[in-house]
């Protein structure tokens, strides 16, 4: 079996297309899916249901994912132990994020990062969804709680906190409430329910049991957009309102806690491009731990 059609294998596995995978690795289209045919055709099975909209695994490739996995994490052991794996720290390093943490926290901290390892490409996708670490759908992911799933390295970033915001003008014209049943007579910003990905996303009822929202945006920075804009009371991550002197907390004493986890697949612990950017994204948190307070 040839280890170049596994890894190409596992590249189309993860990227969900063929066409995915050809970037990533920077070969042809054709020659991807002809090497894809050959190992399939060294195991005598189906691996990948190949179609115009992507590419899924067979459960004969559901069952060899696994199994090249392994092989991969051996593969990794190996060059490492042997030195000749990472040696300058270059390539790309995808990290997936919260918006939140991601755009207004990491993205402006990202030189320090490249400046220190200039031949290294940072990807920073900030959504919302959940990343698969094990089909390298990123390299780094930084979660809302602690991954319980799969073979991974988490360790806890930092606490943070969220409260009750709006705009002095808001304030001004409308008042500001005193108490959460004074909530129902202002215009409430909020997440969209049935977008939410993670279950401790879903905060609302931890400052109000009756929190109706009359504008609703599926982005943490999205929903502080529409504060910062006077369109009402929204909850917003603190260590984001607070560096606008036009945002006033309302009822301060209303805090909801949440925590950041960085993660990483166990078998990346040999690429030190990524346990290099993972040690430099936990010392620009500790640098800056006060902010997050």
């Amino acid at each position: 079996m040839n280890w170049d059609d596994v890894r190409i294998f596992l590249a189309i596995a993860r990227a969900g297309q063929i066409l995915g995978a050809a970037k990533r690795l920077g070969l042809n289209h054709t020659t991807v899916a002809r090497r894809l045919t050959a190992l399939e055709e060294t195991l005598s099975a189906t691996l990948i249901a190949r179609s115009t909209s992507g590419s899924s695994l067979t459960q004969a490739g559901e069952e060899f994912f696994l199994a090249a996995e392994r092989m991969e994490a051996e593969m990794l052991s190996a060059r490492a132990a042997i030195g000749n794996s990472d040696i300058s720290i270059s390539g790309t390093v995808r990290i997936g994020a919260p918006d939140g943490f991601g755009v207004n926290f990491l993205a402006p901290r990202l030189a320090k990062i490249t400046s220190q390892y200039p031949e290294l490409t940072i990807q920073l996708v900030p959504v919302p969804r959940s990343f698969s670490l094990s089909r390298r759908e990123t390299d780094i992911a930084i979660t809302v709680e602690r991954p319980d799933q799969g073979r991974l390295v988490a360790r806890k970033l930092v606490d943070y906190s969220l409260g009750l915001y709006a705009h002095k003008d808001y304030i001004a014209q409308y008042g500001a409430p005193s108490t959460t049943d004074d909530l129902a007579d202002h215009r409430l910003i909020g997440y969209v329910d049935d977008l939410v990905v993670n279950a401790s996303l879903a905060y609302a009822p931890e400052i109000s049991r009756d929190w109706k929202p009359d504008f609703e945006v599926s982005s943490a920075l999205g929903q502080f957009e529409a504060v910062k804009a006077g369109a009402g009371i929204g909850i917003l991550h603190a260590f984001i309102a607070r560096e606008e002197t036009c945002l006033i907390p309302i009822m301060p004493e209303k805090t909801i806690k949440r925590a950041y986890w960085l993660a990483y697949h166990e078998s990346a612990r040999s690429l030190r491009r990524v346990t290099a950017v993972a040690s430099l994204i936990s010392e620009l948190v500790e640098n800056e731990r006060k902010l997050f307070h």
